[in-house]
């Protein structure tokens, strides 16, 4: 097959840790083409799908992990698969990025993850169609009501809806200090929704990362640990990631979203899971494949490949 990665630039990536690399040395192990493109370099004429792609080679190794060559105009229609997989945030040039994807997407394209989907999957409020499998949740822009939530709750987590990494995320409790500027922060005084959780103190045996292809469950999950008197345990803010096999409650938490995202065409995704509760679903580039790998020999990108070349040969 012939792949276009939409990534962030490579010469950037951490290589022990980046799950995009992880697909695109599956991919070229099993004798796929590959190509490569930055967000800035989508475009529409004449309303086709367009980009300035280079050919690209990858290598396993830390020295010469890539190799480029020279930037030409291609049809995306040309392609028969692009992977998705610009980290967030999820502004504006995203959403038109997606626009463009959609495009290619009608000219024969499989796409993953789905454009539509992506615009209609916020990865915070995603979650918020399974309040049975979440602790109680308020999203709003008004101070009052977070406060009624907190007072409610007495120990709460805030954050903005937009965020990744474990940025912009507070924990507050009920007559502590500074509540009133943290609200004003992530709101922007008020016009910006948020999210408040209730917090879940299982939160310091970790975080977990459950990546799900095409709705089942990969076997093993990511625990991220808070280190250091840290809240978050994203492993972008310090958290220690340590593989563990799936419990039968992350397998039930699996089997009941698994089938709404096989239906949105979301065929790589990391559901986070605390304790028993799914507090995010992630859909725009998930890691953790390199983690999960590294502890327990697996080759989930290689499962993820599996799923695209057959869903590609019976289209």
């Amino acid at each position: 097959m012939r792949i276009l990665v939409v990534m962030d630039p490579i010469q950037h990536v951490n290589l022990k840790k980046d799950s995009t690399m992880a697909m695109l040395w599956a991919a070229s192990r099993r004798g796929h083409s590959l190509s490569y493109i930055e967000q800035s370099d989508l475009y529409l004429d004449q309303g086709k799908a367009w980009g300035l792609t280079a050919d690209l080679k990858v290598f396993e190794h830390q020295a010469d992990y890539y190799h480029l060559g020279e930037q030409v105009k291609t049809q995306l229609a040309d392609f028969d698969v692009i992977l998705m997989r610009k980290d967030p945030p999820f502004d504006m040039n995203f959403v038109y990025t997606t626009y463009i994807l959609e495009q290619a997407e009608r000219e024969g394209v499989l796409v993953v993850n789905k454009p539509q989907s992506l615009r209609d999957c916020n990865e915070k409020l995603f979650a918020t169609q399974f309040p049975e499998l979440q602790v109680p949740t308020l999203v709003t822009s008004r101070a009052s009501l977070i406060r009624e939530f907190i007072a409610t709750h007495q120990d709460v987590i805030v954050k903005p809806l937009d965020g990744m990494g474990g940025t912009g995320i507070f924990r507050v409790t009920h007559g502590g200090l500074n509540i009133g500027a943290t609200l004003e922060m992530l709101t922007s005084l008020g016009t910006v929704p948020i999210m408040a959780q209730r917090y879940i103190p299982e939160i310091v045996d970790g975080d977990k990362r459950i990546l799900m292809i095409n709705g089942e469950p990969v076997p093993y999950c990511l625990a991220r640990i808070p280190q250091g008197g840290e809240v978050r345990g994203n492993l972008a803010a310090g958290g220690l990631g340590e593989a563990r096999p799936l419990t039968e409650k992350d397998r039930e938490i699996a089997e009941k979203v698994g089938p709404f995202l096989r239906d949105k065409g979301l065929f790589f995704v990391g559901l986070d899971v605390i304790g028993e509760y799914v507090t995010e679903i992630n859909v725009t580039s998930p890691t953790c494949i390199r983690e999960i790998d590294a502890q327990y020999g697996t080759s989930i990108a290689d499962l993820l490949f599996d799923v695209i070349e057959a869903k590609r040969s019976a289209s």
